[in-house]
């Protein structure tokens, strides 16, 4: 369905009970995202907020996107699923022989379905024009700072609109801004992307490049804003099919090359000069749940804000999962399946992003598998299209293995496999927030091909793969023996999966290496296949949190050794198990060049500060802050480790 504006989206989300209005004054610096986090992770994403008096003459809505119930209720439908099913009818009708005239009459009501979702630019102002500030000034409106250690305020839910001048093709896209002044962003513009791309071919000719700015309006918008779309699929066209109805568009005031919604609460207008020297950005609270660290970025010089009248300000935090934008990644994760089934691997069953992965760095792929090597096949499909190049791990099931169910997941596909063939390493482009490359927005990847494997890809005469009891691998065992070993989880293993994970106080060059070698002579270790390793400020038995510092530290390729030796079980075969070294890397032990980033976590007089009020918010039972827990598996304060 189609929201008449934002408005309408907070009213449907009060009248379904979910959302809650705070009139209690919440500051925008620090303290609308503290008391967001605690919210979010309060159990299915909590509530939307409003926070009414935010010191400012516009209240900021935030968590709007935070549950599956708020996301379906944004696209309009039921669940995410019904999306994927309507684009598979879609692609199944289009692709579907015409062998006669009858055949291609079917296909005129859908034809003029798609005429209706095309965006449309009509004359005269929009109702985000409704008031226009003659001297702009954006600090006037309640941006937020996130995270303490961020470079400043960021507008954190723009939906950023530009063209390409030889095409004038448009692009929406949603890249953070920091505050700088008055009329002065950045723009957060990652090489790999649409806009960036646009951005080099306005600096070939030297000529200013009109943008502009979107915050509100129908909830699709922002999710559209966030897809990930082929580069000539307009965005607007995305959200037309979410919503049943076409954007309506209007011309910018002092950029009129650009098209912006005519239903938007705030329309900051304006253009970067490729000229210009660029500008010092970040650090920011990113959605790894690390510091993304400082970096050059072009300037947004501001030439207009206008607003409708009683407009809302949106925002949302990202940071330590889960948070709002798990969500978002849910829907791509739903809304992207068909495209990828139909048009680029037609063996995927099911995919599944984890929350622990934070979107690239794990995916799991279910495919039906017929043939000696199809998981590989899979693989490079994947690693090739579109925004899936930067995913790091990708995990390959079969067709009857339940993705979502985790447990069963892990023991099926450890079954199947053999830590010495099965695991796969490449490198190629990463997401330029990954802090575990070596080199900024390039590194290693790794795919797990847990499927059944057929007769000419086994090697079950030379190697040992059936996994035995482990009643005697305990904590006590291997801390009197290593010291440096701080934390065991043998959780898994109790699960009848063959999988090890511990933490470890390294202090010297090829710890780890030297740490699994040893590991693997045990005979105690027989049968585990992969052996995971933490940063010892880490609790291992506490595995989501454990596996998304695991995720984020991790460059597969770098980072893995696979030790096999004679089993002492069956001397004709060889046992093998894969080490994965997910610590901190550093200059001193790992020879590692680049700066390492902190966790986020919310400073002391923050949580403090939210603690004195919340009686006061109207948020029911007193939360304690997420970051109390994080706060030990700090290296120092600042977002760069010291």
């Amino acid at each position: 369905m189609a929201y008449k504006n934002q408005q309408e989206f907070i009213q449907a989300l009060e009248k379904a009970g979910e959302l809650v209005r705070i009139s209690t004054f919440v500051d925008p610096k620090l303290e609308i995202a503290e008391i967001t986090d605690r919210i979010s992770k309060s159990g299915n994403g909590g509530k939307a907020l409003l926070f009414e008096n935010t010191g400012t003459d516009f209240p900021v809505l935030m968590n709007a996107y935070g549950s599956e119930k708020r996301m379906c209720m944004a696209l309009g439908v039921s669940h995410l699923d019904d999306v994927t099913s309507e684009i598979e009818s879609l692609f199944k009708l289009l692709s579907a022989p015409k062998e006669g005239l009858l055949d291609k009459l079917r296909l005129l009501p859908k034809l003029g379905q798609f005429a209706s979702w095309m965006p449309v630019v009509r004359s005269g102002r929009g109702e985000c024009q409704e008031v226009v500030l003659t001297e702009p000034d954006i600090t006037k409106l309640p941006v937020i700072t996130c995270w303490p250690k961020d470079g400043g305020p960021f507008v954190t839910l723009p939906i950023i609109h530009t063209k390409d001048p030889n095409t004038g093709s448009r692009n929406v896209g949603m890249y953070r801004m920091q505050i700088f002044g008055p009329a002065l962003t950045g723009m957060h513009w990652h090489k790999h992307k649409v806009s960036a791309r646009h951005f080099a071919e306005y600096k070939k000719t030297g000529r200013r490049m009109p943008v502009a700015v979107a915050l509100g309006g129908d909830p699709a918008y922002a999710y559209s804003a966030t897809a990930p779309l082929p580069e000539n699929v307009d965005e607007y066209m995305l959200a037309g099919f979410l919503r049943k109805k076409k954007v309506e568009l209007v011309k910018c005031l002092t950029q009129p090359d650009i098209e912006v919604p005519a239903d938007a609460d705030f329309i900051i207008e304006g253009y970067v000069d490729p000229t210009e020297e660029l500008i010092w950005e970040g650090p920011f609270g990113d959605h790894t749940g690390y510091y993304s660290l400082p970096d050059w970025y072009p300037r947004f010089h501001i030439t207009a804000i206008t607003h409708r009248k009683n407009a809302v300000y949106p925002a949302t935090i990202v940071g330590i999962p889960p948070q709002e934008d798990a969500w978002l990644g849910k829907a791509t994760e739903r809304i992207f399946l068909a495209p990828i089934k139909m048009t680029l691997v037609p063996e995927i069953v099911d995919m599944d992003m984890p929350v622990e992965g934070v979107f690239h760095n794990l995916v799991i792929t279910q495919i039906k598998k017929e043939y000696a090597g199809q998981g590989q096949k899979v693989m490079n499909a994947m690693w090739g299209a579109g925004q899936m190049m930067f995913n790091k791990i990708l995990v390959i099931a079969d067709e009857l293995t339940s993705i979502r169910d985790y447990r069963r997941l892990a023991q099926d596909v450890f079954r199947n496999l053999n830590p010495a063939t099965d695991v796969s390493f490449s490198q190629g482009p990463m997401d330029v927030l990954d802090h575990s490359c070596s080199k900024l927005g390039f590194g290693g990847k790794m795919c797990i091909d847990g499927t059944t494997k057929a007769e000419e890809e086994t090697d079950a005469e030379r190697y040992l793969l059936s996994a035995i009891a482990y009643e005697n691998l305990t904590q006590e065992a291997l801390q009197s023996r290593w010291p440096e070993i701080t934390g065991v989880n043998t959780d898994l293993l109790r699960q009848q999966i063959p999988c090890l994970l511990l933490a470890v106080r390294k202090d010297h060059p090829g710890h780890i290496k030297e740490l699994h070698e040893a590991l693997c002579r045990l005979e105690l270790v027989e049968g585990i296949k992969m052996i995971l390793y933490v940063e010892h400020t880490v609790e291992a038995t506490d595995l989501p949190i454990a596996l998304w510092r695991f995720c984020n530290n991790l460059d597969p390729r770098r980072d893995h050794i696979l030790s096999e030796r004679a089993s002492g079980i069956d001397p004709r075969k060889v046992f093998a198990c894969l080490g994965l070294d997910g610590t901190r890397k550093t200059r001193e032990l790992d020879n590692f060049q680049r700066d390492w980033p902190n966790i986020i976590v919310a400073d002391e007089a923050t949580i403090e500060a939210v603690d004195r009020k919340w009686a006061t918010l109207g948020l029911g039972a007193f939360l304690p802050s997420p970051s109390l827990k994080f706060r030990d598996q700090l290296y120092g304060e600042e977002a760069v480790v010291s």
